[in-house]
């Protein structure tokens, strides 16, 4: 598994790292796999989410993986930070979020998302 703890400003964020997977939704579903279970074992509404999709292909085929994903954390997930989507990665996460009801923010900048994610 790529993602990991990580720690910012004294809380605990969970870097999901879904980064430089050109192409590759086999590797992107698996980490997924991973990630969830790493979630779910955390109490209710107290995951700092920081998701990495920089330079990962996100096409229809992993919609339904992500919404299943979405669907079962969403409960566990305080706030999501999202990096690397724009274009029709944009449209397929806007989907997700009006399908999951799970609020994303969408970030060009990796230090700007942590900031965001940190504050009360």
């Amino acid at each position: 598994m790529r993602s990991k703890w990580i720690e910012h400003e004294g809380k605990k964020v969970f870097y999901q790292d879904f980064s430089r997977q050109i192409y590759n939704s086999t590797a992107v579903k698996a980490e997924l796999d991973e990630v969830q279970k790493v979630v779910l074992a955390e109490p209710r509404d107290s995951v700092l989410v920081l998701s990495d999709f920089r330079d990962t292909s996100v096409g229809s085929d992993l919609l339904s993986s992500m919404n299943a994903a979405s669907t079962a954390t969403k409960a566990y997930v305080h706030k999501t930070a999202v990096l690397g989507v724009t274009g029709i990665k944009r449209k397929l996460a806007d989907l997700l979020t009006a399908l999951t009801g799970q609020s994303l923010k969408y970030f060009d900048d990796i230090d700007a998302a942590k900031a965001w994610l940190v504050q009360e």
